[in-house]
């Protein structure tokens, strides 16, 4: 499929409602703002009063954005019944101009892992579900029947950040998923849990982790859940992005960039051999092909700059790459030619 862009009033209404979104999460916040250092940066929380306890809860690593939205926390309140009527308007827009919308059981899943906290806490929607949502991030037309070829819903987090963030969810993922008809499926040998199988169905949610070192099982505390390690993947979700799923008026998750989302698809094709991982190959090279299209003439920058990044992991990271390339003549075309 050749990239066709969505409309100027399509993009423009994406973008003004992903704002609205990220002002409506900082006109909650009440208490006072804490700074903590942790490895050279700083993350920003705020305290407030239960009863007799004080709380803290995290807000997100420290920007300038993050703050001028906090300094304008009290504002921002006074706003929330016009802001929530604009929302709806928006993504009217959105539907009429023809962006696709999350499903149903989708979006009622993202929602209420929104409200647990799981975005905040560093929790990064990847795979399919997250592709789709580059629709609005690119500002670009999206084959429905490609993103209808899978229920698998990916997340996943850095254990340190997890470990380190003295926060948890407000609702575990697990006792969310079971509410919604999804049983646990413990590992065949440890019997820890990190994925559920909806009842009755083919749809899959798995809780994944960067690897430094062996692909086990780790926990991620401030998710409430453990995690499966797999390399490769503390490339994918450096530096995540906020982005809407377009389900009653926006949901408000985080994604990884889409330059590292498109190279890092070409490293996991490799890995995949044959008969239904096969299959998975065919489609993360399509994914890869696609957005590098996009990406190539819109964000060359970005893209020379992480697939450069890659590059410069080592020969198993160039093999990988190389080795899925051969198979897209045209994209490994594309990617040579960036500056």
């Amino acid at each position: 499929m050749e990239p066709i862009s969505h409309s100027r009033s399509a993009q423009v209404a994406y973008q003004d409602l992903l704002r609205m979104h990220l002002e409506k999460a900082a006109s909650e916040v009440v208490g006072s703002i804490e700074e903590r250092h942790r490895n050279g940066r700083t993350y920003l929380y705020y305290r407030f009063r239960v009863g007799t306890e004080m709380k803290s809860r995290y807000l997100g690593e420290d920007t300038p954005t993050l703050r001028d939205r906090l300094a304008r926390a009290a504002d921002l309140k006074k706003k929330a019944q016009e802001r929530k009527a604009r929302m709806s308007r928006l993504a009217r827009v959105l539907r009429s101009e023809g962006m696709i919308g999350t499903d149903r059981e989708t979006g009622s899943l993202l929602l209420a892992f929104a409200r647990a906290g799981v975005f905040r806490l560093g929790g990064t929607l990847i795979g399919t579900a997250a592709y789709a949502l580059y629709q609005g991030e690119l500002g670009v037309r999206f084959d429905s029947e490609e993103l209808a070829q899978t229920g698998d819903i990916d997340f996943t987090s850095f254990e340190r950040l997890s470990l380190a963030l003295g926060d948890r969810v407000e609702e575990e993922p697990g006792d969310i998923l079971q509410s919604m008809k999804f049983d646990a499926v413990p590992g065949i040998f440890d019997r820890q849990v990190w994925k559920w199988r909806q009842s009755g169905g083919e749809a899959m949610v798995e809780f994944l982790t960067p690897a430094f070192g062996g692909e086990g099982v780790k926990p991620l505390p401030a998710l409430g859940v453990s995690a499966q390690a797999l390399n490769y993947l503390n490339f994918l979700i450096a530096e995540p992005i906020h982005a809407l799923a377009l389900y009653r008026s926006g949901v408000l998750v985080q994604i990884p960039r889409p330059e590292r989302f498109a190279i890092h698809k070409l490293i996991v094709a490799s890995r995949r051999q044959d008969g239904p991982e096969a299959v998975k190959a065919r489609k993360d090279r399509a994914q890869a092909d696609f957005l590098i299209r996009i990406l190539v003439e819109d964000r060359p920058d970005d893209l020379a700059e992480a697939y450069e990044h890659a590059l410069s992991q080592g020969p198993r990271w160039r093999d990988r790459i190389s080795s899925s390339l051969k198979r897209m003549p045209a994209t490994r075309e594309l990617l040579s030619g960036l500056s």
